[in-house]
């Protein structure tokens, strides 16, 4: 795993969560094809103090069955699985999440995979490298069930720039859809895209950080979005954010 893409930070607007905050233990449902990554991971979940593997799934059809009738805080989701996959997995249990969605990592072996970025489109809070340490592993879960930020800014803008470059990816919000923002929704929403994390946005636009959040997080509710990833990549694929700008 790169050393930034191990990084996560104070949570961005939009990204809060209500699992794990009230002292309870995390519910975690494990996802993933590969019997020994399953219980390997599901082993180093249930010895860690705060942790509940509340299930196991070996396919995407599982995992949304068992997201809808165990209510998990996170799934860790695997991308690659036979049947449906991980990502059109996330985007059932995100639809047909009744109450507060979970929060869905997706698990993958290469950063820059096209997969990592559908799954991000699909509304995951983030990906973790399989080969990830088993810390890392579990500070990642314990910070996104409380609503923090997986990674960097950066890592999600790196990523979504290298995908939106390619003329093959459709556009997941027209620009008759921002319509419904207001100015200062739709700069927040720019400059997030932009990799900015919420101080940077308060600083640039001369307003406080909480100030952002509600902006943000309205921008989102508008759009129908469920996460920050989600958030810079209709940013992007709408045309408010061109690849290689600067902030």
């Amino acid at each position: 795993m790169t050393q930034e893409a191990g990084q996560w930070g104070p949570a961005g607007p939009g990204d809060g969560g209500d699992g794990g905050g009230d002292g309870a233990d995390v519910r975690v449902l494990v996802v993933d094809d590969q019997i020994l990554i399953r219980a390997g991971v599901a082993a180093l979940l249930r010895a860690a103090p705060g942790m509940t593997v509340v299930g196991e799934a070996a396919d995407g059809e599982e995992a949304v069955a068992l997201a809808a009738h165990l209510r998990p805080d996170v799934v860790l989701m695997d991308i690659r699985m036979p049947g449906l996959s991980g990502i059109d997995a996330t985007e059932r249990i995100l639809a047909q999440a009744s109450g507060p969605a979970p929060r869905v990592l997706v698990l993958t072996t290469f950063d820059l995979d096209e997969y990592v970025y559908a799954a991000l489109r699909a509304g995951a809070a983030g990906f973790l490298l399989k080969d990830v340490d088993p810390r890392r592993l579990l500070a990642a879960v314990a910070a996104v069930a409380g609503g923090d930020a997986l990674f960097a800014p950066s890592v999600t803008r790196r990523l979504v720039e290298t995908f939106t470059r390619r003329p093959d990816v459709p556009a997941a919000a027209p620009p008759d859809s921002l319509r419904t923002l207001t100015c200062r929704e739709r700069e927040v929403l720019r400059l997030t895209g932009r990799g900015l994390s919420n101080a940077e946005i308060a600083a640039e636009l001369v307003i406080g950080e909480a100030t952002v959040k509600t902006h943000l997080n309205r921008a989102m509710t508008k759009l129908n979005l469920c996460s920050r990833a989600q958030a810079v990549v209709v940013a992007y694929e709408s045309g408010l954010v061109t690849p290689g700008a600067q902030h």
